[in-house]
């Protein structure tokens, strides 16, 4: 078990820190620049991070039900649960807001942005605040629950 604990908060660990620096650290600053550079590096971005999300997500999804089925009823159960269920709000908010949102983008012209492209990203980062926090939070509640396992 306590591989497999290690491996899922690795990764869910990774999956946080992504989330964590996309929100507070890249959008805010793709809003200080003029509107066609950030329009640009909009799109550059989801082009990347439609591969490296994916990459970490699906692991992490996979190593919390593993550890889920692993670990049982041991000590930290509560906190598990309650982790896995902020990694399902996250899977959630990003297969239901951003995804879709993201494939737009991804087909957008730099050179032609949509007339409402602003409001396309406002939407966007509402709805990554929920899914960021979401990743952050089932990060810390992992790590509760190792914590509490611990002899």
């Amino acid at each position: 078990m306590a591989a497999v604990a290690i491996v899922q908060l690795v990764l869910i660990g990774l999956l946080a820190g992504e989330e964590l620096i996309v929100r507070w650290g890249v959008q805010p600053a793709l809003r200080s620049l003029p509107d066609d550079a950030h329009v640009r590096a909009r799109i550059a971005l989801v082009k990347r991070l439609k591969v490296v999300v994916p990459a970490i997500m699906v692991p992490t999804v996979l190593a919390s039900i593993a550890l889920l089925v692993v670990a049982g009823g041991s000590a930290g159960l509560a906190w598990r649960i309650a982790g896995a269920a902020a990694l399902l709000v996250f899977v959630l908010a990003s297969f239901l807001g951003t995804v879709p949102i993201n494939i737009g983008v991804n087909d957008w012209d730099p050179a032609r942005p949509p007339a409402d492209w602003r409001a396309v990203v406002a939407r966007w980062e509402r709805i990554d605040v929920l899914r960021s926090s979401a990743a952050v939070l089932a990060f810390v509640l992992f790590a509760i629950a190792v914590g509490v396992a611990l002899p």
